[in-house]
């Protein structure tokens, strides 16, 4: 457990901030397990950013609904209240047309369609938690990948004994794209070539398996006024960011803070 001794009170315009506040809100920041400091720092931010927020939005007398977030999940009443006054407060500059076309004209093929595969695999079944049975796959799923030869017919001779349904087809699962796998797969799935096969099985939740890309159709580059919406999109998220971290800026350098930076960690 962090020693909260060691860490002076935050203090926003006279308002203290419990040290009880900062060491919980601590465990959502990420740093270095030798430097629990850093986490701690980052919370002392956010919490003094937070306080700001909402001293502003009493101090201009703003009121707020909480909005539903998800089914069964609201905002608190502080969320509600600092989206107000940052809906009201925070003015990026509009994202023009000459800007989209610039930071698409940066590098065009960095848009593309995405691509197909064609995929065959073997899976031997087992649950990743079970030691044994995990182990024991594997052994499996090496002994079936010595036996493959460079031809696709050794690979449905092989899928005979793959526990997925596809062996019916061979272990064919037809033509698949980003998204279509777990994570594991796909990323196998990516450092193939035409026609190879993964040279040892890959672990997923579903146990081990053995993949072959059979064909590759690579994404096309994409027309601008295809993805116009997709950059028009990210750079207005990007000026909100900008624009939002102007105005708190703007609050600390009116404000007394004591205990905590608004300097970026």
């Amino acid at each position: 457990a962090m020693n909260m001794s060691l860490f002076p009170d935050v203090v926003v315009n006279g308002e203290t901030i419990p040290s009880a506040a900062i060491a919980a809100e601590a465990q959502n920041h990420s740093a270095p397990k030798d430097k629990p400091g850093i986490a701690w720092r980052k919370a002392a931010q956010a919490m003094a950013i937070r306080a700001l927020l909402l001293q502003e939005a009493r101090a201009r007398g703003l009121a707020a609904e909480p909005l539903a977030l998800a089914p069964g999940r609201w905002e608190t009443e502080d969320e509600a209240l600092i989206r107000v006054l940052l809906e009201e407060a925070v003015l990026p500059d509009p994202v023009t047309d000459d800007a989209i076309r610039a930071e698409w004209a940066r590098d065009p093929s960095r848009y593309r369609s995405a691509p197909l595969w064609d995929v065959s695999h073997i899976l031997c079944a087992c649950d990743p938690r079970d030691q044994t049975e995990t182990a024991a796959a594997e052994a499996r799923a090496q002994a079936l990948l010595a036996r493959l030869g460079e031809g696709p017919k050794d690979f449905v001779h092989a899928a005979r004994e793959s526990d997925c349904g596809s062996k019916a087809q061979g272990g064919h699962l037809g033509q698949i794209g980003p998204g279509d796998t777990v994570p594991e797969f796909e990323a196998a799935l990516r450092c193939l070539s035409e026609g190879q096969t993964t040279p040892a099985p890959v672990l997923s939740r579903h146990g081990w398996h053995i993949i072959r890309l059979n064909a590759l159709a690579p994404g096309q580059v994409l027309p601008f006024e295809t993805v116009r919406p997709r950059i028009a999109e990210a750079l207005e998220k990007a000026a909100w960011a900008r624009a939002s971290r102007d105005f708190v800026n703007r609050l600390g350098q009116k404000a007394t803070i004591t205990g905590a930076s608004l300097a970026p960690i």
